[in-house]
């Protein structure tokens, strides 16, 4: 069972980022689960919106093992997420089993990434989908992105893996194999050319896309020799 752990807001302009909260939770998750990975989904950037910097949500992709893993996951998060809360921001927790996202909260990420969307709405689409969506703090506005990132995430099709396996240890000139199994599922250039062998040259760390529920690291290059691009 796969379970998405979908969480927003959780910071201000001088703390640490979303996504470095989700990645110390994935790393706290990990000695019980299997962590697949964590993604940051990219939202509508508006005046009407409030955001930290970008307004992305972050997800973590987690391998369920049964026997109430699933509020037992959603438990820990959320006492990990109340701990460190930070004053000034408006967290949001969400959590799904994969196969349990339906269509409606699907299209309610894809609308958050174009339009400005209500916490009435985020809480009417996770009642009546049975979808877990709690407000940690502050206004709770979090519950919007946090949301929307679950039902990116269960689409398959959007965002970038900001953690998958080792990916983050793959620093500089790194053959493809390496990436490879680091935890990358595919490598291939925007033309959707696959490369199987040769290097790729690391900006700071890969960021592969999601892809038809795959990591996909975007390259750009020939004869062997690659860059890495961030595309999601």
């Amino acid at each position: 069972m796969i379970v998405y752990l979908g969480i927003d807001d959780t910071d201000t302009q001088e703390s640490r980022g979303t996504g470095r909260l989700a990645r110390f939770i994935a790393d706290e998750l990990s000695s019980e689960y299997g962590i697949l990975g964590v993604t940051r989904h990219q939202l509508f950037v508006h005046d009407e919106i409030p955001y930290t910097s970008h307004n992305s949500a972050a997800v973590i992709h987690i391998e369920g093992n049964g026997n109430g893993s699933m509020q037992k996951i959603y438990q820990s998060a959320r006492e990990m997420m109340l701990s460190d809360f930070i004053v000034g921001s408006d967290p949001g927790i969400c959590i799904a089993a994969a196969e349990t996202v339906p269509p409606p909260v699907v299209a309610f990420g894809w609308s958050a990434k174009k339009t400005v969307l209500t916490q009435e709405a985020a809480r009417y689409h996770a009642q009546s989908c049975g979808i877990t969506l709690e407000g940690l703090g502050g206004t709770n506005g979090g519950i919007i992105g946090a949301l929307a990132g679950v039902g990116l995430a269960a689409s398959g099709e959007d965002g970038r893996f900001v953690m998958r396996g080792r990916s983050r240890m793959m620093t500089g000139s790194r053959s493809v194999d390496e990436l490879l199994a680091s935890g990358i599922d595919q490598i291939m250039t925007r033309d959707r050319e696959l490369v199987s062998e040769g290097h790729v040259e690391i900006r700071k760390f890969p960021k592969p896309a999601l892809v038809n529920g795959e990591a996909v690291l975007y390259v750009a290059g020939t004869d062997g020799h690659y860059q890495d691009l961030v595309v999601g």
